[in-house]
């Protein structure tokens, strides 16, 4: 039975004056995407001077490696912008390529060894000069495959009048910010409980190029020549293959308090690990990896969930974290889903905004080492065979099939979806719950399924994406932006480009003063 963290809160905030606060809710997307060249091969041109400065643009970036683009929404309390926003940077960015698409799937395909994938160059200042080492060092700690596989990222945030009739409902710590870090870290334990869902019902890659692989051995079965996959798997970028790798056992960083979680990120980024410590940080004048500490920034650390404060200048984001408190939560469990131009379906957000009220109002104890080795076996057991028949998962150290959970998890999150609705108006989010839950006993209806199926149709994931991703860069080619929409951009990308000239004229000190500084 569902535990709220106090008898009357659910009820308030279904009442329409209190629902109405959540229209105040703050959402916005970050989407990374390849760029590849005309044979479907990673491309090896640099960013593309018409998308602006990498390094300044506010909404058209990169991530690791220089083919890697990021599309950057604004964060609107309009739920629809952020993917209207979305489509329109797909849009420009696309008709700035030349000869190049943008690549459809989370997984890359065809991209060579890691000498082959260029780091991104964001310029010769000391700022830049950081980003680069620091992605530098993820190449030599990971492998440069893994910093070529793209997914996106969901900004969510409450807004303060809501925090402020919560915490009058329920009772809590004095100060405001000091409740809502309470109640954030509530919800992420919460999220890394039950956060298992997300991948089952919205995982995207269940397949991969035997390349990427670069010969190391792997559980994976051929389904056709050249492509391996999980035959129930629902998204492998989320496996041991992507980002939840074993290189991070080891550190201590846990999410029962604000305090024990920058406590955590602050002993990672300075306590030297002796495997990094081998690889060496500097060779004569070249920086191999920021430090050889666990994390060389707080940013190495994958998590399903993150909490996140923009940082004034100067300051790192634990510290700031820690001063300043939570100020939104970042979300990065969804694959690209390769049969949408832009790789994010409307139905993402709406199960997303549910599901995080959900497990914001819902109780949430501490979670103890023992509860996160077994919500991480979930969450593993999940994305590498999640569509598996009688799958079971682990609760309080007892096997329980997936369907039935799922089943108690979508009747659990019904009144939040209620909630919304009654915020916005009409029937949205609870028709957008009701289509979602068929996924539950009809697997087939799933991405992770259908990409299987699309991949068997078109004789591998490398024929099956690059088709999408032409499909797809052409479609999004032939729409034109309205007058007004292309003038923000055109302008967007002088005004980067102008911030970045003058970055790079401005006088440097020496890059070991600027690295210290920043750990001081």
């Amino acid at each position: 039975m569902l535990k709220f963290t106090c008898c009357d809160e659910v009820r308030q905030f279904t009442e329409p004056a209190q629902a109405r606060l959540l229209r105040g809710i703050q959402r916005g997307y970050e989407r990374e995407c390849l760029r590849v060249d005309r044979g479907g091969q990673l491309a090896k041109t640099p960013h593309p001077e018409a998308l602006g400065a990498k390094l300044t643009h506010p909404w058209i970036t990169t991530d690791y490696a220089e083919a890697l683009l990021e599309f950057i929404t604004p964060p609107s309390s309009e739920p629809g912008f952020p993917l209207e926003f979305l489509t329109d940077t797909h849009r420009f960015s696309a008709q700035q390529l030349e000869g190049e698409f943008l690549w459809a799937g989370s997984m890359p395909c065809r991209i060579g060894p890691d000498a082959d994938i260029a780091i991104a160059n964001y310029g010769p200042s000391n700022a830049a000069r950081f980003k680069m080492v620091y992605r530098e060092g993820l190449g030599l700690r990971y492998g440069r495959a893994m910093q070529t596989i793209a997914g996106a990222h969901y900004n969510w945030s409450l807004p303060q009048d809501f925090w402020q009739s919560l915490r009058d409902c329920c009772g809590g710590a004095a100060n405001l910010q000091d409740f809502i870090d309470t109640r954030s870290f509530g919800l992420i334990r919460n999220f890394l409980r039950y956060g298992w869902l997300v991948p089952y019902l919205f995982g995207a890659s269940p397949a991969v190029c035997q390349s990427f692989l670069q010969g190391h051995p792997s559980d994976l079965t051929e389904l056709v020549p050249g492509t391996l996959h999980g035959a129930y798997a629902t998204s492998l970028r989320m496996s041991d293959l992507g980002y939840q790798n074993h290189a991070q056992d080891k550190l201590n960083i846990n999410f029962n308090s604000l305090a024990e979680y920058t406590d955590g990120l602050e002993a990672a980024i300075r306590t030297p690990d002796p495997y990094y410590t081998e690889l060496g940080v500097r060779d004569g004048d070249h920086w191999k990896q920021i430090s050889d500490s666990l994390l060389q920034l707080e940013a190495e650390f994958y998590a399903p969930m993150r909490p996140k404060r923009i940082a004034p200048d100067g300051m790192r984001p634990a510290k700031a974290l820690r001063t300043l408190g939570v100020q939104y939560l970042e979300m990065r469990l969804f694959d690209l889903n390769p049969f949408i131009d832009i790789g994010i379906a409307p139905e993402q957000s709406l199960f997303a905004d549910i599901l995080m009220l959900m497990c914001l109002f819902r109780a949430s104890p501490p979670i103890t080492s023992r509860e996160q080795s077994e919500n991480d076996e979930n969450k593993h057991r999940v994305v590498t065979r999640g569509r598996q028949p009688g799958l079971q998962l682990l609760v309080h150290n007892h096997e329980q099939p997936l369907r039935t959970l799922a089943h108690e998890l979508f009747d659990d999150i019904t009144p939040f979806a209620t909630m919304l609705d009654t915020a916005y108006g009409g029937q949205r989010y609870q028709q957008a719950l009701q289509d979602l839950r068929l996924r539950i006993d009809e697997p087939e209806r799933t991405p992770s399924a259908q990409v299987l199926d699309a991949v068997r149709q078109h004789g591998g994931y490398f024929n099956f994406a690059f088709a999408m991703s032409k499909r797809h860069t052409q479609s999004l080619q032939a729409t034109a932006l309205n007058a007004d929409t292309l003038a923000k951009f055109k302008a967007s990308v002088q005004e980067s480009l102008a911030a970045q000239e003058k970055l790079d004229a401005a006088p440097q000190g020496p890059f070991d003063d600027f690295v210290a500084a920043y750990f001081a």
